[in-house]
C-alpha cells in the first residue's frame, strides 16, 4: 500500500499553501529526512522533509499549484517491495477524516491534474447523504438551524473550536469552504465584524424572517463597474496580501487604539552610532563586521524602555494579562513588490547594538527571499515600523496582535529648537508615535513608556548600562 505525502501545516494558522517546487522527481529513491519539495506560505518559503522511505511513485499535485489545502495528498511513496510503476492516485489510501462526524470533502473541478481520481475515490467512500447533498448549494446558516429537519452545520474542527472560544454561534456564520463548509477564516471574519455572536434559543425560531445584514463593502463586480474594462490591470491577491488585509482589518475593528507622539533630539545618538561603527573590526576584505543603523538603536531603546516600564510589556487575552519577561521586538521589513513581514529580535534588551545590527541584516536578506522560519516572525511583544528612510516625518502604525504597542519612527531632520537656557539653536529631531491597545495599556502607562523611550534616545549611553 503506497504512503501518502500530505500538504504540511507549516504554522499554526496555515490552512493553504502553494506548492512552489518539487526537488525530487517520480522514480527517485527517498530517505527519511530528504528535502523533497518547497512550500510557499503567506509569509515564507519552507522546505518539506520526507518522513518515510521508499520511491517517489506519483506526484499528485504538480509544482506551481496554488492554494493547496493542508492535509491534502500531494504525492505517493511506494513502500519497499512495491512496484512504483503500478502505483497511481487511485491506489492511495484516502487521508484520515478530520473528524468522524464530518462528511468527506471533495476536490473542485479546478483541482490539479491527478486529483480527480482521488475526488472520485473519496466520494465513493462518503455516506450516501453526503454524496447527494454535495452538489446542492449550501443553505443559509439561519435556515440550517431553523428548518426543523435536524440539518447539521458543516464546519471544520478548527472553525468549531475557534467559534466556541470566541462565543460565536457557528450556525450564523456564512461558510466559504467547499459546499458552504465553515472554515477558520469565516469565523475570524465573523469575529472581526462583531457578528454571529451566540444567541438565545428563541432567536433561532425567528431567524429565517430576520433581515439580512448589509454588506460590509462593495463587491468586486461593483468596484469594477466604476472603471472602464480596459483602464486597469487585475492583479490577484497573493496569500501574504490576504493575510495582511485580514489581520489589519481585525486589528482596527477589535482593538481600541490610541496614539502618543513625541519629538526626540537625536544628535547624541548619531554621535554614538558613528563611534560604534568606527570601532567595528574589519574582515579580510577590509569591510566592517557590522554597520549599526538608527533603527537598530531604536530597537534597543524600545526594548530597554519596556524593561523599565514592565506593565507595558504585555499581551491582552480575554481571561488574563500576559506580562512578558523579555522584550521581543518585531521589526517591519518591506518585501520586493508588495507586502511586509516582521522578523523578531528576541530578548532585544539583552543584545548589543552590533548583535542587533547583524541579526537585522540577516533577517532582511532572508525575508526578501521568503526564507524566514515561522518561529522567526511569529509572536513578539511589540514592534517597530520605520518610514524615516522615505522622508516621512510622522505617521501612525497599526498594532499587530498579540502586541499591545507598536512604535512608528519618522525621519530625523534639522529643526530650530529652544535650548534649556532659552536660546535658539539647531538640532536633529526625529518624530516617534506610539500606538497603544487601550485594553492593556492605559493612557498614563503609555505616556510613561514613550517618555522613558524619549529619555533613552536622547541619552543613548543609558541603553548600554
Amino acid at each position: 500500500m503506497p504512503v501518502n505525502i500530505l500538504m504540511p501545516a507549516l504554522s499554526p494558522t496555515m490552512e493553504k499553501g502553494n506548492l512552489a517546487k518539487w526537488l525530487k522527481k517520480e522514480g527517485d529513491k527517498i530517505k527519511s529526512g530528504d528535502v523533497i519539495a518547497e512550500i510557499e506560505t503567506d509569509k515564507a518559503t519552507m522546505e518539506v522533509e520526507a518522513v518515510d522511505e521508499g520511491v517517489l511513485a506519483k506526484i499528485v499535485v504538480p509544482a506551481g499549484t496554488q492554494d493547496v489545502p493542508v492535509n491534502d495528498v500531494i504525492a505517493l511513496i511506494a513502500a519497499e517491495g512495491e512496484d512504483a510503476s503500478k502505483v497511481s492516485a487511485a491506489s492511495a489510501p484516502p487521508p484520515a477524516p478530520k473528524a468522524a462526524a464530518q462528511p468527506a470533502e471533495t476536490v473542485t473541478a479546478a483541482a490539479p491534474k491527478g486529483e480527480e481520481t482521488i475526488r472520485k475515490a473519496v466520494e465513493a467512500s462518503a455516506p450516501p447523504a453526503a454524496q447527494s447533498a454535495a452538489p446542492a448549494a449550501a443553505p443559509a446558516p439561519a435556515q440550517r438551524q431553523a428548518n426543523g429537519e435536524g440539518g447539521r452545520v458543516f464546519a471544520s474542527p478548527l472553525a468549531r473550536r475557534l467559534a466556541k472560544d470566541a462565543g460565536v454561534e457557528i450556525a450564523f456564520v456564512s461558510g466559504s469552504g467547499p459546499h458552504g463548509r465553515v472554515i477558520a477564516a469565516d469565523v475570524e471574519a465573523a469575529k472581526a465584524g462583531g457578528t454571529a455572536k451566540a444567541k438565545p434559543a428563541v432567536a433561532l425560531a425567528s431567524a429565517p424572517s430576520a433581515p439580512k445584514a448589509a454588506p460590509a463593502s462593495m463587491s468586486d463586480e461593483q468596484v469594477k463597474k466604476l472603471f472602464a474594462p480596459d483602464s486597469y490591470e487585475e492583479i490577484p491577491h497573493d496569500g501574504m496580501r490576504k493575510t495582511i488585509a485580514r489581520r489589519l482589518t481585525e486589528a482596527r475593528q477589535t482593538i481600541p487604539q490610541f496614539y502618543l507622539n513625541v519629538d526626540c533630539e537625536i544628535d547624541a545618538l548619531l554621535v554614538l552610532r558613528e563611534q560604534a561603527n568606527a570601532a567595528a573590526p574589519k574582515d579580510k576584505d577590509g569591510k566592517p563586521a557590522w554597520k549599526i543603523s538608527v533603527n537598530d538603536m531604536v530597537i534597543k531603546a524600545l526594548a530597554v524602555s519596556l524593561m523599565r516600564v514592565p506593565d507595558a510589556n504585555v499581551s491582552w487575552t480575554e481571561s488574563a494579562m500576559l506580562r512578558h519577561k523579555h522584550a521581543d521586538v518585531g521589526v517591519a521589513v518591506a518585501l520586493p513588490g508588495n507586502g511586509l513581514i516582521t522578523p523578531i529580535i528576541r530578548s532585544a534588551e539583552t543584545k548589543s547594538l552590533s548583535t542587533i545590527a547583524i541579526a537585522m541584516k540577516d533577517f532582511a536578506r532572508r525575508a526578501k527571499d521568503r526564507k524566514l522560519k515561522p518561529e522567526e516572525y511569529q509572536g513578539g511583544t511589540t514592534a517597530v515600523s520605520n518610514l524615516g528612510m522615505f522622508g516621512i516625518k510622522d505617521f501612525t502604525a497599526v498594532i499587530n496582535p498579540p502586541h499591545s504597542t507598536i512604535l512608528a519612527v519618522g525621519a530625523g531632520e534639522k529643526r530650530p529648537v529652544v535650548k534649556k537656557d532659552g536660546s535658539i539653536g539647531v538640532a536633529t529631531v526625529m518624530g516617534l508615535c506610539l500606538s497603544c491597545d487601550h485594553r492593556s495599556v492605559d493612557g498614563a502607562l503609555g505616556a510613561q513608556l514613550i517618555s522613558t523611550l524619549k529619555q533613552i534616545v536622547e541619552n543613548p549611553m543609558s541603553m548600554l548600562v
